[in-house]
């Protein structure tokens, strides 16, 4: 067994060597390289296929053994240092390795048709794949300096992957507030990293675990220090898991290619953060203070993450604060104590969101085919609507990850978060109260999701109303038939004035395939044009490879809670010296549990269900109510009621002012200041100095023209100067004392 768990470092060096050859080859031979697609697509999938088998085969030996395997080698010697590199498996281990592989090969299946367009597409699997292989590395990491190398080398490639599309200066922006916003996280990471050095002596984990347990029982003094190293520590993952307050980033991420979205959400940098404090919770689970600001800022983050989601519009960053919002339900758990059922929330949460985030890129691909290349108007759910008529695997399964997310029997988060929801009752009914009424918020704004994309009427028309002059030249633009080369399309933009960059050209040329290929060019002219034509350019349903990752991950999705409520207590177990029960919720197959499971479990469903009828009455295909809630809310009419409606809406369409804010306080703040630190420099600092040069310079010049060289001028002022001693010195003797 030994000799067979010495090659799971295969697992991340697979893909990792993979891509840093084809990276080689794109650096050095780029033309030949990028006529390679397939066979990059071909080779980079297999490496990462080979890696999902072996993760595969160990977890199904952790199954039957349970058991842990440490290997190392020295990388540094010194006299006062000593780093080691190498890789540590047990049985968490091995079920995040079966994620991660997973999710990342079905992610790069799915990209070979959703990036084909793309002139990058080779340096896209080229990261996507050094980013799986960062993430693989993270996780067989036996001590901080390694957790700590490969948790940057996760920052620098979601940088990469989010800032795909650099030439847009939105994602440009995007990736400089993740990778800066981080940064600050990491900092903390690395400082605490430093202090149980400082206290242990030690990179590796498990000693500085049983260390830092040991100075707590022999000298308590060192409890406030222990705890100020395990919050700098909780930095890291506040920063990578989108906590609140360093969550900002999240949201813009979306600016990456869906794909990237679907991998960050699902299985890899956000589920960092996660991993870490769960690595380290042995040592957090008995700093009270360090659990509290654990479980608080979880319970923060997700009710905060609900309430920005209600109402936005953007159908991915809608899904980015719902992963927002389950990310703090996992932190809250480990806050709290609950292991288990934060990593189970962690496991069934990421197939559900990979199912969505996929499931949301299909439609934005359809919707490209309508509106053309604009992700302000091909990813507004305003926008959408009735998808399901026309993309009926896509609306599915959509429709399933969403009962899955909402936490709706038998799917698979229904299981992880009613187990949160009751040990967050069993710890404090604050707390309580918070998840439970976060859980309604989840399915509300899921469902609102879900029914304003594929339920109802198509509504593309009002993104032709929106500007009906613009979409009319546009459209015109598109069935024009001297578009068929990216050359003309060039030099159309360029006379629209708005160029188009490299990623858009091959957008629009899609855009426009499909035109000429499902409607008749000059009944698309015809003003009479729109949804109730029979010439209406209809979305039609992805293609295979896009659907195919879709109908996999239902799988996971439906049967994956139901089976890890069995597995789970059979993987995760501690020594039970560290008295680390699973609550309340240890699985054990009896009637007596599954009694006690189904009576637990009708609150938690009750609520999500009343968010879903809720959902449905305000945004279901036959709402009375407009699909803008503002339209149906006057303040000054409705009294107290409109105005609350209001407030909640406004603070959560602006993301609760957050981002306001910290752009008053910290960018305007840091600007303000340099302005006032360089006025100060340049007039008091430099005045000074300055002033000192400038007085010695018209000093000397003054001085100057008073030397003429003439002895008897020197002589009447030297007489001069003798007199005027004279009369100061009898001024001293005989004035002063006789006014005293």
């Amino acid at each position: 067994m030994e000799s067979l768990y010495r090659y799971v470092w295969i697992v991340p060096v697979c893909p990792f060597v993979t891509s840093i050859l084809i990276g080689a080859g794109l650096l050095f031979f780029p033309k030949a390289v990028n006529s390679l697609r397939r066979i990059v697509a071909f080779l980079s999938i297999l490496a990462l296929t080979i890696s999902m088998f072996i993760s595969i085969l160990f977890f199904y030996q952790e199954l039957k053994n349970q058991t842990s395997f440490n290997s190392s080698f020295y990388w540094v010697v010194n006299q006062q240092l000593y780093l080691e590199l190498g890789f540590s498996l047990d049985s968490f281990i091995s079920i995040m390795l079966v994620l991660v592989t997973s999710i990342g090969f079905l992610v790069m299946i799915y990209s070979d048709s959703y990036m084909s367009h793309d002139r990058a597409y080779v340096r896209f699997f080229v990261y996507l794949g050094l980013f799986t292989a960062s993430m693989l590395g993270l996780i067989l990491s036996p001590n901080l300096i390694q957790i700590y190398i490969f948790w940057e080398l996760v920052g620098i490639f979601s940088y990469l992957l989010i800032g795909f599309w650099f030439s847009r200066p939105s994602a440009a922006n995007a990736c400089q507030k993740a990778f800066i916003t981080n940064r600050i996280g990491d900092f903390g990471l690395l400082l605490g990293i430093l202090g149980f050095y400082w206290l242990t002596g030690s990179f590796e984990i498990n000693y500085v675990i049983e260390r830092c347990n040991q100075l707590i029982i022999i000298d308590n003094s060192q409890l406030f220090f222990i705890n100020l190293c395990a919050t700098l520590l909780f930095f890291g993952p506040v920063a990578k898991s989108a906590q609140f307050p360093l969550h900002i980033w999240l949201p813009d991420a979306m600016e990456g290619p869906t794909p990237i979205s679907a991998l960050i959400h699902a299985a890899t940098m956000v589920a960092a953060g996660i991993f870490l404090v769960a690595k380290m919770f042995l040592l957090f689970k008995v700093l009270s203070f360090t659990m509290n600001v654990i479980c608080w800022i979880g319970a923060i983050t997700a009710f905060l993450g609900a309430t920005i989601a209600l109402a936005q519009t953007d159908l991915k960053r809608g899904l980015a604060y719902s992963t927002m919002s389950q990310l703090g339900y996992m932190m809250l758990a480990l806050g709290v104590g609950s292991y288990r059922a934060a990593l189970f929330h962690l496991i069934t949460h990421a197939y559900s969101k990979a199912l969505l985030f996929l499931g949301s890129g299909s439609v934005i691909h359809s919707m490209e085919s309508i509106i053309g290349y604009s992700p302000n108007k091909n990813q507004n759910i305003i926008f959408m609507g009735g998808l399901r008529k026309y993309m009926p695997v896509t609306g599915i399964t959509f429709l399933l990850g969403t009962l899955s997310i909402s936490g709706i029997p038998p799917f698979a988060c229904f299981w992880s978060k009613d187990q949160i929801i009751v040990s967050a009752w069993s710890y404090s009914p604050i707390l309580g109260v918070i998840v439970s009424f976060t859980a309604g918020l989840t399915s509300f704004y899921m469902f609102r999701i879900y029914f304003l994309t594929f339920e109802g009427d198509l509504r593309t028309d009002l993104a032709r109303t929106e500007d009906p002059a613009k979409f009319q030249l546009n459209l015109q633009i598109s069935t024009s038939p001297i578009l068929e080369t990216h050359t003309n399309i060039y030099k159309i933009s360029s006379f629209l004035g708005n160029r188009i960059d490299s990623n858009k050209s091959f957008y629009l040329s899609n855009w426009i395939q499909n035109l000429i290929k499902n409607n008749n060019v000059q009944n698309s002219l015809n003003p009479s044009y729109g949804s109730d034509s029979k010439h209406f350019i209809q979305p039609k349903e992805s293609d295979w490879i896009l659907i195919c990752p879709l109908i996999i991950l239902t799988i996971p999705t439906i049967f994956i809670g139901f089976f890890g409520s069995i597995i789970f207590p059979k993987l995760i177990n501690f020594d039970s010296s560290l008295d680390l029960s699973y609550d309340s919720l240890t699985i054990v197959m009896n009637s007596n549990y599954w009694f006690d499971f189904i009576r637990e479990a009708i609150p938690s469903t009750i609520i999500a269900s009343v968010g879903i009828v809720i959902s449905f009455i305000i945004y279901g295909p036959a709402s009375f109510y407009s699909r803008d809630l503002r339209e149906n809310i006057d303040p000054k009419s409705d009294g107290i009621l409109g105005f609350l409606l209001n407030t909640i809406y406004n603070w959560s369409y602006n993301r609760a002012y957050i981002d306001k804010l910290y752009n008053f306080v910290f960018i305007r703040g840091t600007r303000l200041s340099a302005k006032s630190i360089s006025l100060f420099d340049q007039w008091v600092i430099d005045g000074i100095v300055n002033g000192i040069g400038i007085s010695s310079f018209f000093g000397g010049e003054g001085i100057k023209y008073g030397q003429v060289g003439r002895i008897s001028l020197y002589l009447f002022g030297l007489i001069l100067g003798i007199i005027s001693l004279l009369i100061v010195q009898i001024f001293r003797f005989d004035v002063i004392p006789s006014i005293i």
